[in-house]
């Protein structure tokens, strides 16, 4: 049975001021922002959710639809009682904050889109998460976490440590976020409907979001500035935290 309720996020909180929502990517966990945590807590309070299905939060069965995901962030903020927050979010919580911006503006301040993309996935995408779902099915979570690891990033140390964090991933959950991503609406048509502050950070080693999309989504959004990072592909919060951090903190001083 396909539950459309949300789910109780696993999250932690840290430091202090304007709510900061870090949103993990796929199949990751929260734990790709700790290397933010002390260049960011003085000037915010940070929250840092395990979206579901990931990390420690749990993982119903069915689609994880880019919607449902946003629902389980707005359950998160009604418990904290936090009325208006900063989302910040990295690929598919990216997509995941779009969709919450869509449904929610006025519980939005700003906006951080980090290594994601407004665009929907292109057929040949598509189908190849289809390919990459049924082969999780069948083989389980090696050959995803072999693969992807060395994809993500251009820092070897952080090779290992990404596969690990792959294989600590829920098969059921990766399969359920995959067809979540590859039926995910264009996001383009509606951008300029986002006006609070808004940055769009992006690794120009990136093999997974071009920089294209990443300069396309930053002219679309009403008040965007997009910081393009050398040296960072599809990590950047991991490989260059410092000038992620400074983005971020413009963007709370913009908001």
């Amino acid at each position: 049975m396909m539950s459309h309720l949300p789910v109780p996020l696993s999250y932690e909180e840290e430091g202090q001021g304007i709510p900061l929502m870090l949103v993990h990517g796929f199949p990751l966990n929260r734990s790709i922002w700790y290397p933010l945590i002390p260049l960011l807590k003085d000037k915010a309070r940070l929250i840092l959710p395990d979206l579901r299905g990931h990390g420690q939060s749990p993982a119903p069965e069915g689609t994880y639809a880019m919607r449902l995901l946003a629902e389980d962030l707005h359950a998160l903020l009604d418990k904290l009682e936090i009325d208006k927050v900063i989302l910040a979010g990295h690929s598919m919580g990216g997509y995941a904050s779009l969709a919450f911006a869509q449904a929610y503006p006025n519980r939005l301040a700003g906006l951080a889109m980090i290594a994601s993309q407004a665009a929907a996935d292109a057929p040949e995408r598509r189908a190849g998460r289809e390919k990459t779902a049924e082969e999780v099915h069948r083989r389980g979570l090696r050959p995803l976490a072999q693969n992807m690891a060395p994809a993500l990033t251009c820092r070897q140390e952080l090779v290992e440590p990404i596969r690990k964090m792959i294989l600590k991933a829920n098969p059921k959950a990766v399969i359920s976020s995959l067809r979540g991503m590859a039926e995910r609406p264009d996001a383009s048509e509606w951008l300029a409907d986002i006006t609070v502050p808004a940055v769009v950070i992006a690794g120009t080693e990136d093999k997974l979001i071009s920089l294209e999309n990443a300069r396309l989504m930053a002219q679309l959004l009403g008040r965007a500035w997009l910081v393009e990072l050398p040296e960072a592909a599809h990590l950047p919060m991991m490989e260059q935290p410092q000038p992620v951090a400074n983005a971020l903190l413009q963007l709370i001083a913009s908001v």
